[in-house]
């Protein structure tokens, strides 16, 4: 999620990322192809059922307010009005009719939408020694086909559910990379029973303003499993299969519960007014809403949003400021090529304009139990929520040393830089540093130049601080190896690009 700098191909960090949709800035279709059914037979290719690239949807007006108070999900699929919802990784298609299901990964899956209850994943009794190894190395044979795999997957559930094709984005490339992306994360994570709980609870909660019921992973499973067993012939049998069912069911009930938990007291999504729409660059735009309702959050964290043009496609964002006792809510973008919702918000939007937001998620936010100090590197729009934690410690006014490294490529991308020398004149316990990369303009007073990384070994080390990163992956991946390498433990470096990293195998 940047960690989510605020574009559409970047992660919440910044303002583009964490989560399992996080859309790819490649919108390349996977060739089409043929899948058969779990009952053999063969149902049509998938740009029958699902073309990998159409037009864009039509436009529509702006999302219906919910009255204040309300907490209900977003609404249940129905031929006339489809469920608002992009694609979950493991949640979506209505379960037909049968009682019986007649696969052990239809049975898991049955048990995960409603029946007995499994322990959550990294709890005694969700899974057995050895699921791990048989589940990766099925992964592993998958990632050598992956875009036939996802394509695969994407057909058969489209087939045996035709119904479900209006609840998906128009254009269906990025989201077969997304559900790709959402497992080997979520196998990457499969020892750490906490942090995967962690991210699989966020999800679930997310996945309410897709629509998403308990009753609509078992059609998942199925067509998961099947997509499986036809792409990892060589490492699929009883055993991996059975090792899939138990972690499938664990996964599952984790996101429905946390699902459950958070009906009780939030609605599925906010519908968000926008108040002001200021152009910092031609590419950058800051955007402050006003949510019909309170909107919880915490400084560092971020949100995902639709747009009123985009219907289905969400993006994820951080908050530029922290909590304020107007409601408002601020957020930094920046458009870039083939960015739907970016290039829409910067260049289209415009006061009045409503939006939907998701609910807040993030965990790049400050301990304030602790008393070290905060060493934040910020790229891009990735200083959006830098920007917020600032505001964060002078609210509760410590003083805790606060030493921010803002990078840019060039000195005009350096948009916030006068807000945040305003803050370093208001606080003495702020330090900000700007740093223009190796061939820019370094116009800006007291730059320093070169890479963001770079730049904060030069004042290194740090070990009485800790670590905040905000930006581009690549960005993410380097600050992470230079702030352990300036003696900050990596349990004390905080960023939401988690996906990304994992992914590319960090």
């Amino acid at each position: 999620m940047t960690t989510m700098s605020g574009s559409d191909g970047a992660s919440a960090g910044g303002s583009g990322g964490r989560g399992w949709f996080t859309p790819p800035p490649s919108d390349a279709a996977p060739a089409e192809h043929t899948a058969p059914t779990s009952n053999g037979t063969t149902p049509a290719a998938p740009g029958a059922a699902a073309p990998a690239q159409q037009a864009p949807p039509a436009e529509r007006g702006a999302p219906a307010r919910q009255g204040p108070g309300a907490r209900q999900a977003a609404p249940v699929h129905q031929a006339a009005a489809p469920a608002r919802a992009e694609t979950p990784a493991y949640a979506e298609a209505p379960v037909r009719t049968e009682t019986h299901p007649a696969s052990a990964a239809q049975a898991a899956a049955h048990t995960a939408a409603g029946g007995t209850h499994p322990a959550a994943v990294g709890e005694p009794g969700g899974t057995e020694p050895g699921d791990a190894e048989l589940i990766r190395a099925s992964m592993e044979e998958l990632e050598r086909s992956s875009d036939a795999a996802t394509a695969y997957f994407y057909a058969l559930l489209f087939v045996q559910y035709p119904h479900l094709r209006e609840m998906f984005p128009a254009a269906m490339d990025g989201q077969r990379d997304r559900l790709f992306r959402a497992l080997l994360t979520a196998v990457r994570l499969f020892d750490d029973g906490r942090l995967l709980g962690d991210y699989l609870a966020n999800l679930g909660r997310g996945h309410r303003k897709y629509g998403t019921l308990p009753t609509h992973y078992p059609a998942v499973g199925e067509c998961l499993m099947a997509a499986l067993a036809r792409y990892a012939p060589h490492s699929w049998g009883p055993r991996t299969e059975a090792a899939w069912v138990r972690a499938y069911t664990a996964i599952s009930q984790k996101m429905i519960d946390a699902a459950a938990e958070a009906e009780r007291h939030s609605p599925a999504w906010w519908d968000a007014e926008i108040v002001s729409h200021e152009r910092r660059t031609p590419q950058v735009a800051v955007i402050t809403v006003r949510p019909d309702q309170p909107y919880p959050f915490r400084a560092g964290q971020y949100t995902s949003l639709e747009t009123p043009w985009w219907p289905r496609v969400w993006r994820h964002y951080s908050f530029a400021s922290a909590p304020r006792t107007d409601g408002l809510l601020t957020f930094h973008v920046k458009s870039v090529p083939a960015g739907w919702v970016s290039s829409s918000l910067v260049q289209r939007a415009r006061p009045g304009d409503v939006l939907r937001l998701g609910p807040p998620a993030g965990s790049m936010t400050v301990d304030h139990r602790a008393d070290s100090g905060l060493l934040c590197l910020g790229g891009g729009t990735g200083i959006a929520p830098i920007k917020a934690l600032v505001e964060d410690v002078a609210g509760r006014g410590t003083g805790r040393p606060v030493e921010v490294f803002y990078g840019a490529r060039t000195n005009h991308d350096l948009y916030d830089l006068d807000t945040m020398l305003g803050l370093q004149d208001r606080y003495d316990w702020l330090s900000v540093r700007p740093v223009v990369a190796t061939g820019g303009t370094l116009a800006v007073p007291d730059a320093l130049a070169g890479e963001l990384p770079d730049a904060v070994r030069r004042y290194g080390p740090w070990p009485a601080y800790d670590g905040y990163l905000s930006g581009p992956p690549g960005m993410i991946r380097s600050g992470v190896e230079a702030l352990v390498g300036l003696g900050i433990p990596t349990h004390r470096i905080r960023h939401d690009s988690l996906e990304e990293l994992v992914a590319q195998g960090a």
